[in-house]
């Protein structure tokens, strides 16, 4: 893909995608549903305007490794582990029945067992999209609401740096489970001593040099990546322990806000590319368990959610809305099934189940959010809240 094509494929997919992200705002659809179709619409499964699409998988990869950085950014140890001990185990308990259903439903349609625990390991997750961008900023910071679904997700997403360390193996057994668990302890090691006693002093030293700080939270976020790969773990987890290292420092708060908008942009092309790998030849193969997964999520997810907060003592009215608000698939299903696919972990078919389930999910999950709970783009102007 030379210098002039790769022009023609950004018009493309970002031309296309404002207008599908306006067609997405006026139906209250979110906007990586509208990436998503752009991707399936132009890639080489649709109109084929762009048939090589693998220099933009690498570009995109670089979106992921951002937004797990700015998610490491954001954890603060005490706040965090306040939180986390709140929701530790409504957590633990939907995770591993979550889990079991996915394998169940991946066995029951013949996939073989490693291609459902995968699809099982999918189903544990709940959307950041759709969990914490369609709660009210006020609900966010300062309600116990937004507290219990901010606990679930981290902890969720805990769960999938783990997972996608052992997936990217390409094998779920022995050595590979060796080496990661010596080399994850290697790499947090290497992040501490290395922000401790060179990234801080050269934040302290350097601080109004913004740019600079820019360059040199960019350059950690990479390099760590780059190191991760080089001992045996995934890029995506040495972004992450990188943003944590530095969760600590008093720029932390600086670097995520500044970093945002290069995530958005190679986000954005992340979802593109799901999309254009998406095989509509192959929608005959998984279109009944995709529909089976995302009616069981969307389901089950709330009831279980339910049920859990009411034994912990929630209010009744707090433990649905919280069920609802996190009854669908993640973002980071979608991630496990493209490093697995990438790592050769499970098949096409069994990746492409869990994109169309995650699809549906996400749309049929905001319609249900808009309508029933407070949001800032809620139908009903009574349920508006900004």
């Amino acid at each position: 893909m030379g210098a002039e094509s790769l022009l023609f494929s950004f018009f493309l997919i970002f031309t296309g995608a404002t207008v599908l992200s306006t067609v997405a705002l006026f139906l209250r659809v979110p906007l990586l549903v509208a990436y998503i179709v752009v991707g399936i619409l132009l890639g080489p499964f649709g109109l084929n305007f762009i048939s090589d699409a693998s220099l933009l998988v690498d570009i995109a990869e670089i979106g992921i490794l951002f937004l797990l950085f700015l998610l490491g950014l954001d954890m603060q140890p005490a706040k965090l582990m306040h939180t986390l001990r709140n929701t530790f185990l409504v957590t633990l308990i939907s995770s591993l029945l979550f889990m079991f259903l996915g394998l169940a439903t991946g066995l029951l349609f013949a996939f073989s067992f490693q291609d459902s625990l995968v699809i099982g390991f999918a189903m544990i997750f709940s959307s950041t999209i759709i969990g914490i961008k369609l709660l009210p900023t006020t609900v966010l910071h300062q309600r116990h609401m937004g507290e219990l679904i901010v606990g679930i997700l981290l902890l969720q997403d805990f769960i999938a740096i783990f997972l996608l360390v052992f997936l990217d193996q390409g094998t779920l057994e022995g050595a590979a489970t060796l080496r990661t668990l010596v080399a994850f302890p290697a790499l947090l090691l290497l992040a501490w001593a290395a922000t401790r006693f060179v990234l801080v002093p050269l934040i302290a030293r350097y601080d109004q040099f913004k740019e600079y700080l820019f360059l040199l939270a960019i350059g950690w976020c990479l390099g760590m990546a780059e190191t991760a790969e080089l001992i045996g773990l995934t890029p995506e987890v040495g972004a992450f322990t990188a943003g944590v290292s530095l969760a600590t420092s008093p720029i932390s708060l600086y670097l995520s806000d500044r970093l945002k908008p290069l995530r958005d942009f190679f986000l954005i092309l992340f979802f593109f590319s799901l999309g254009a790998q998406f095989n509509i030849a192959l929608i005959d193969r998984f279109i009944w368990p995709a529909v089976v997964l995302s009616a069981l999520a969307l389901s089950v997810k709330p009831i279980v959610f339910r049920a859990l907060l009411l034994r912990l003592s929630e209010r009744r009215a707090l433990a649905w809305e919280a069920g609802l608000r996190l009854g669908q698939i993640s973002e980071f299903s979608l991630l496990i099934a493209f490093v697995a696919l990438q790592a050769g972990s499970i098949s096409e078919t069994a990746a492409m189940t869990i994109q169309g389930a995650a699809i549906l999910t996400f749309l049929f999950s905001s319609y249900f959010v808009v309508m029933l709970c407070p949001t800032p783009i809620a139908v009903d102007p009574k349920l508006r809240r900004d």
